[in-house]
C-alpha cells in the first residue's frame, strides 16, 4: 500500500506542477494578485507530495520489499543498512526521483525565503521552477518509474552495484544534486527577468545567494566524488577526464563565472545581458550532464546502462529547456540596459576576464568531451579523447585566471592603477619565485611544468592573503585598528579570500601529482617493495568473511629506517551476489604526502599484486576543494544576504519617525 501511495504522490504532484507552472505566470500577466498567490502553496504541496514518494521508496528499500522491481535490481537482504539507503539513488530510476526530490526543496525554499521579492517576479521565478518540475515528472513517471510492482516477487534482490557500496556514495550524489539542481533557481530567476524585461542591482543581489549556495553543493560534491575514485577504485588516481566527471566540471565552471559577473551587475549595474546568459547556460549544462549519464551514450563507473527511449525523452527537455530559454534570451536580452562603463584596467575589467577564461576553459572541456559523441553519431571513426587532451588546452587556460584572482581584487572600481597593484604584490612575487627555486633545487630540475605551477599556487595563495591584509591595513596602522576592521570585516570578505586560498591550495596538489611514484610488482609472502624511502613487507594475506562479500586481507607491514610506522591493511572484496570483486585500498595520509597500498591477484604461486603509490601533497587537492566550499558557506553567511534583511531594514526605517 506505501508503494502505491509514493506512486500516487507522485502523479499529484504532478498535477500541482502543472498548476505551479500555468497559473501564476498567467497572474503576473495580468496583475492577478490572486493568480500569482497560488504559487507559493502549489511549490510547499509539490514538496509535500515528492518527499512521500520519496520516503515510500527509501522504505521499500530499509525493509527489503522485493515486489517493487526497482528493489530487486538493486538490493540484497544481506546489504548493510547503509547501502540499502544509498541504494535508493544508487541507480536511474531512484536518482531521478532524487533529483525531482532536490527540485521540490529549491522550489520551496524559494517559496519559503523570498518574502523581500516582488509579488510579480516571485510568481515567474516558482512559475518556471513548476515546468521544469512537470517536465521531469513526466519522464519519471512514463520511462522511469520506481514503483513498478512484481507479482511473483524473488526470495531476493540482485544487490547494488560493489563499487557503489562505499559510505562516500551516501554524500557525493546528493551533493552533486544539490548542486546541479540547485542552478535551476539561477536558471529561473534569469528566465523571470527576461520576461519581466529587467535586471537590475537588487536582481543580483537575490539571484547571488542561491547561485553561491548551489556552487558550494556542486564543489562538495565534485571533491567526494574525486576522493572516492581516489580511494576506492585502486588505481591510484583522482581524476581522469571522464565524461560523466566532466559533465559536473562544466557548470561548476560557468557557474563560478556567473557568481564573479553576478558581483559586477551588483557593484556597476552593468554586464546585466552576460550574466543573464551565464546563468541559462550553467543549468543547461546540468542538463546536458543528464543526458550524457541517462542516454545510454557513455560507458563509464558513473554513468547508467538505460535504453534510448529515455535518452530521447531528456533530449527532448533539453531542447525544450535548452532551446526555449536561449530563444527568450535573444528576443529579450537587447532591451537589458546596458548600465555603466568601465576601463579595461579595473576590478569590473578584471572580473570581465575571469569570466572570459573560465568559459574558455568550460567550452574546451565540453568540446573535448562531446566531439567523440558527435563524430559517432554521424557516422565517423570512434576517438577518445584523453587527458593528454585536456591537459594541454585547459590547463594553460587556468593560468592567467589564477593570476587574475591574485591581482584583480587590488583594482580599484571603474578604474583601475595596474602598476600600484603590481607593487603591492610584491610580496607575492617573492614568495613565488622562492617557492619555484626551492622546488628546483629539492627535485633536482624537474618536472619543470610541475614546479612553475607549484610557484603560481604560491603567488595566488599570497595575493590572496594580501588582499585581506590590505582590507585590514595591517602594519600600516595600529594593531587594535587592524582588529577592529578584521572584526567589522564583511563575511563575504572572508569569504573570497578563503575561496581563492582553497583554489590555490587544490592547484598546488595538482601540480605536486607530477611527483608521485608508483610501483607495481608481484610480491611473495616475506617479500618487500621499496617505494619513497618506505619498505613494505607483506607478512600474510587472511580470507575475512563480510556481510555481502568474502575479502582478502594483505598484512603490510611499512617500515622507514629501520623502524615500523605503519600496517596497511588493503583488500580485494569478491561480492558473491554479482560475482564482482572491488579494492580496498590502505592509505596513510598526511599534509606532505599519501601512502597507498592496493592489492591485486595472485599469482597462484604464493605472490600478490602490489600496487604502492608515493604522492606528495596529494591530500591538498581536496583540502583546497573543502576550503574553496567553506568561502562560499562563510560568504553566505554574510548579513546582506540574509533573504528578508532589506525589507526589515526597509520597515524599521520607515517606523523610526513615527516611534
Amino acid at each position: 500500500m506505501i508503494i502505491e501511495l509514493g506512486h500516487f504522490a507522485l502523479i499529484l504532484a504532478l498535477g500541482v506542477a502543472i498548476v505551479q507552472s500555468v497559473v501564476p505566470v498567467m497572474g503576473a500577466a495580468r496583475n492577478n494578485h490572486a493568480w500569482m498567490a497560488v504559487a507559493r502553496p502549489a511549490a510547499l504541496a509539490q514538496f509535500v507530495l515528492v518527499a512521500g514518494a520519496m520516503a515510500a521508496l527509501t522504505y521499500a528499500y530499509v525493509t527489503s520489499d522485493f515486489t517493487v522491481i526497482n528493489v530487486i535490481e538493486n538490493s540484497h537482504t544481506d546489504k548493510p543498512l547503509l547501502y540499502k539507503v544509498t541504494g535508493v539513488w544508487g541507480n536511474h530510476e531512484g536518482s531521478m526521483l532524487l533529483w525531482v526530490f532536490i527540485l521540490a526543496i529549491c522550489s520551496a525554499a524559494v517559496a519559503l525565503f523570498s518574502s523581500n521579492l516582488p509579488r510579480a517576479l516571485r510568481a515567474r521565478v516558482l512559475a518556471v521552477q513548476g515546468m521544469i518540475s512537470v517536465g521531469f515528472l513526466l519522464f519519471i513517471l512514463f520511462t522511469s518509474n520506481p514503483f513498478l510492482r512484481i507479482f511473483d516477487p524473488p526470495q531476493n534482490g540482485h544487490g547494488l552495484n560493489p563499487v557503489l557500496q562505499d559510505p562516500g556514495l551516501a554524500f557525493h550524489p546528493p551533493f552533486l544534486y544539490l548542486g546541479y539542481v540547485g542552478f535551476s533557481v539561477s536558471f529561473a530567476f534569469a528566465v523571470a527577468a527576461l520576461i519581466e524585461g529587467r535586471v537590475d542591482a537588487a536582481w543580483a543581489r537575490w539571484v547571488r545567494p542561491w547561485a553561491l549556495a548551489s556552487w558550494c553543493a556542486l564543489t562538495i560534491g565534485i571533491a567526494l566524488g574525486s576522493w572516492w575514485a581516489y580511494y576506492t577504485l585502486g588505481w591510484g588516481g583522482w581524476w581522469f577526464w571522464d565524461p560523466v566527471e566532466n559533465a559536473s566540471f562544466m557548470p561548476w565552471l560557468v557557474g563560478t563565472a556567473l557568481i564573479h559577473s553576478a558581483i559586477v551587475v551588483e557593484k556597476r549595474d552593468t554586464l546585466k545581458s552576460w550574466t543573464i546568459l551565464l546563468a541559462i547556460l550553467t543549468f543547461s549544462l546540468s542538463l546536458v550532464g543528464t543526458f550524457l549519464v541517462r542516454s545510454g551514450v557513455l560507458t563509464s563507473v558513473h554513468a547508467f546502462a538505460v535504453d534510448p527511449a529515455r535518452g530521447t525523452f531528456i533530449l527532448l527537455l533539453l531542447l525544450v529547456a535548452i532551446g526555449g530559454s536561449l530563444s527568450l534570451y535573444a528576443v529579450r536580452a537587447p532591451a537589458l540596459q546596458s548600465g555603466g562603463v568601465f576601463a579595461p584596467i579595473s576590478r569590473e575589467g578584471a572580473l570581465v576576464l575571469n569570466n572570459i577564461l573560465l568559459t574558455s576553459a568550460a567550452a574546451t572541456v565540453f568540446l573535448g568531451t562531446l566531439y567523440p559523441l558527435f563524430l559517432d553519431a554521424v557516422g565517423g571513426p570512434k576517438i577518445t579523447v584523453g587527458p593528454p587532451y585536456f591537459d594541454k588546452t585547459f590547463g594553460p587556460i587556468m593560468v592567467p585566471v589564477m593570476i587574475a584572482m591574485a591581482g584583480g581584487p587590488m583594482l580599484a572600481w571603474k578604474r583601475g592603477d595596474l602598476l600600484g597593484a603590481a607593487q603591492r604584490l610584491w610580496a607575492a612575487f617573492a614568495i613565488a619565485l622562492i617557492v619555484t627555486l626551492g622546488c628546483l633545487y629539492a627535485t633536482y630540475g624537474g618536472p619543470v611544468l610541475a614546479v612553475l605551477g607549484l610557484g603560481l599556487a604560491a603567488f595566488t595563495a599570497m595575493g590572496a592573503l594580501i588582499e585581506w591584509t590590505d582590507r585590514l591595513k595591517l602594519f600600516r596602522i595600529p594593531l587594535r585598528d587592524s582588529l577592529r576592521r578584521a572584526v567589522n570585516l564583511p563575511r563575504s570578505a572572508y569569504g573570497m579570500m578563503f575561496a581563492h586560498l582553497g583554489l590555490a591550495i587544490s592547484a598546488a596538489g595538482i601540480a605536486a601529482s607530477a611527483f608521485s611514484v608508483e610501483r607495481i610488482e608481484v610480491v611473495k609472502l616475506g617479500g618487500t617493495l621499496e617505494i619513497g624511502g618506505y619498505t613494505m613487507h607483506l607478512s600474510k594475506v587472511d580470507q575475512i568473511p563480510g556481510p555481502n562479500y568474502v575479502a582478502e586481507d594483505a598484512t603490510i607491514d611499512i617500515m622507514r629506517n629501520g623502524a615500523l610506522v605503519w600496517i596497511a591493511h588493503p583488500q580485494r572484496r569478491f561480492f558473491t551476489v554479482q560475482q564482482q570483486t572491488t579494492s580496498l585500498t590502505a592509505i596513510r595520509s598526511s599534509l606532505l604526502a599519501d601512502l597507498y597500498v592496493a592489492i591485486g591477484e595472485s599469482d597462484g604461486q604464493g605472490g600478490w599484486t602490489i600496487r604502492a603509490y608515493y604522492k606528495p601533497l596529494i591530500s591538498w587537492t581536496w583540502l583546497g576543494a573543502l576550503i574553496m566550499a567553506g568561502g562560499g558557506i562563510v560568504s553566505l553567511s554574510d548579513r546582506r544576504w540574509r533573504v528578508g534583511a532589506a525589507s526589515r531594514s526597509r520597515a524599521a526605517a520607515a517606523a523610526q519617525p513615527a516611534a
